[in-house]
Parts: C-alpha cells; structure tokens; sequence
C-alpha cells in the first residue's frame, strides 16, 4: 500500500520556483566576472531562496513557523523581481530571457498565497 504523503517537491510553488532558479542559474553562470560578482550572485541567491525557503516552512512543525517561511519566500520572490529589472535595465539579459523569467514571477505570488492559505486553514498548531 503507498503511503499518501505530500513531500515539499510535490508543492507547485516548489517546482516553480526550483525551475526559475535553474533557469537563473544557466543564464547568470554565462556572464563575465564583474557581472556575475556583483549582480549574479545577489539573483542567483535570492532566487534559489524562493524554493529553499519553501522547502524550510515544509519542514517545521508550526504552522506560524511554517508560514513564517513562506513568507519569507514571497520576499524573496520580490527581491529577484528587483534583480531581474536591473538586469535588463543594464543589459545583461533579453527580453526574450526576461519575458521568460517573468513567466514564473508572474505565477508564483498566487502559488505560494494558496500555500500560506492553506497551511493556515488546514494545520491545528
């Protein structure tokens, strides 16, 4: 008999944001070293933050904690918003890869307000 467990890659705010941040991080390993010193690696972590900071709220055992994550998620959802901006402001992506990108900036608010919601009306603790 299989167990009917939700694990946190089975989350579409996971896959969205783990999707983004691979797609952030094949576009940001290209760029020369200034760029990717300066502007890369601030993208680059604040994207891979999305989905970690969903994997982390998966993870604990409150729903305040568990929300409080996923909070911190949509915060940094907001902050590779920023980057992003800057990073066609200056250049150093298209808008064909910002289009791209903007794809899933676009989807994940929604995915990850249903998690909170949802957390926050199905968990007792």
């Amino acid at each position: 008999m299989k167990d009917n467990f939700v694990d946190f890659t089975d989350l579409t705010a996971y896959k969205l944001s783990f999707d983004l941040s691979n797609l952030v991080w094949d576009t940001v390993i290209e760029w020369d070293y200034f760029t990717k010193d300066t502007i890369g690696k601030q993208l680059v972590r604040s994207t891979d933050s999305i989905s970690a900071n969903i994997a982390e709220g998966f993870g604990r055992y409150t729903k305040k904690d568990k929300i409080h994550f996923y909070r911190y998620s949509f915060g940094s959802l907001k902050e590779t918003k920023s980057w992003l901006d800057k990073s066609i402001k200056r250049d150093l992506i298209n808008k064909k890869q910002y289009d791209e990108f903007n794809v899933f900036i676009e989807k994940l608010p929604k995915e990850i307000n249903t998690l909170i919601k949802y957390t926050s009306k199905n968990l007792t603790i």
